[in-house]
């Protein structure tokens, strides 16, 4: 019997990593006969993360009215895991596709992730699992310490929430009163500095809604926030890996939380027994929407290469597309790639035929699998 195990990201805005799960698994199953799929939907530390965990582990879903990219109230969702451990996802309420047009990390604010953790502290959390990924914002964290008792104030003296176009003005910061007191862990899908050319602002800011005008200007204020956090808890987290993630939010959540920033992939693969699962497989699968240079630096394709290539496994990639610098990918252990869309399609069309490409490419993968087999 010829074992495979399947473990991909989501695609984003298409498919779920269930999603992606059953087809590829569907498409290995009509290809080859005798056959045992296992399969390990994934996440990075982004969107997904706490499914992902309450499939594994299980858990209560707990909602909570808190502030949402701009302010405004909504309800969002983190998970309550058995051992007391909440798993918050920062896009759960400051998620890029809640910004909608609206995208603006000038304005957009990380508030609501700091009530998120006040209201799971308050609900009888011993840990926080804090997940960075697909932020719409680029405030430092400093919203998000701003919920939790930390006061910003201006030269004036004035009080106030910084965001990411507000940041230069932070003269001061204090602690709260009382501390959050609960250990946090904070999941990172990247390995990107705080500023600067590989910085939060550079990279992530244009996909948010930033022009090249509006870049240096959040590049300025992540800087400047660097420089308080340093003077007020001599804290150097310039250089911190992961520090840019989230709009900064690494560096945020290191500063004011005393965050230890983990891989979100190795927390997922820990918690599923990955390393258990992959010494069983003959093949190992992976994925994720659009395969490009970002992939190599802590993704769930990167995290699941290296894993079961170190265990002497084959690895092959199912994406949806090919972005710059996906061949990279292949250098940590994956022998083949494999793209559901031939040629760049604007979203609206892939989203139309995104599940029948990617069988058509899983089937393709198979057939290969088979010819290989038979030498």
């Amino acid at each position: 019997m010829y074992s495979v195990l399947i473990a991909p990201d989501s695609f984003k805005g298409t498919l779920t990593a269930d999603e992606v799960c059953d087809i590829i698994g569907r498409a290995f199953e009509d290809t080859i006969k005798d056959i045992k799929i296992t399969k390990l939907p994934a996440a990075d530390g982004g969107e997904g993360l706490c499914a992902c965990l309450k499939q594994i582990c299980g858990g209560e879903t707990v909602r909570a009215r808190v502030s949402g990219v701009f302010g405004e109230k909504m309800t969002a969702e983190y998970l309550m895991l058995d051992n007391k451990t909440a798993v918050i996802e920062t896009a759960a309420c400051a998620g890029l596709p809640l910004a909608g047009e609206r995208k603006n990390p000038e304005r957009a604010t990380t508030y609501g992730v700091g009530e998120l953790i006040m209201n799971a502290a308050k609900n009888g959390a011993e840990k926080i699992l804090l997940g960075l990924g697909g932020s719409a914002t680029n405030d430092c964290g400093f919203g998000m310490a701003a919920a939790l008792g930390w006061r910003f104030v201006k030269a004036s003296g004035e009080p106030f929430v910084p965001v990411g176009g507000t940041l230069c003005e932070t003269a001061a910061v204090y602690p709260p009163e009382k501390s959050l007191g609960i250990p946090v862990t904070a999941a990172c899908d990247v390995e990107n500095p705080l500023f600067g050319k590989n910085g939060a602002a550079y990279v992530f800011a244009p996909q948010k809604g930033a022009d090249e005008a509006m870049v240096k200007r959040l590049d300025l204020g992540l800087r400047h926030s660097a420089k308080i956090i340093e003077k007020a808890l001599n804290i150097n987290i310039a250089e911190m890996k992961g520090a840019g993630a989230a709009g900064g939010l690494g560096a945020g959540a290191a500063a004011f939380l005393g965050a230890e920033l983990k891989k979100g992939i190795d927390i997922i693969l820990d918690a599923a027994e990955f390393d258990e699962k992959a010494s069983q497989a003959d093949l190992i699968i992976t994925g994720e929407g659009r395969l490009d240079f970002q992939s190599a630096g802590g993704k769930v394709v990167s995290g699941v290469a290296s894993r079961a290539a170190a265990r002497g496994k084959r690895v092959i990639a199912i994406c949806g597309s090919r972005g710059e610098g996906a061949e990279e990918i292949k250098k940590l252990g994956i022998s083949r790639l494999y793209f559901a869309c031939k040629e760049e399609k604007p979203f609206e069309e892939i989203i139309k035929t995104c599940r029948e490409d990617l069988f058509r490419i899983s089937l393709s993968a198979a057939e290969d699998i088979i010819k290989a087999l038979s030498h």
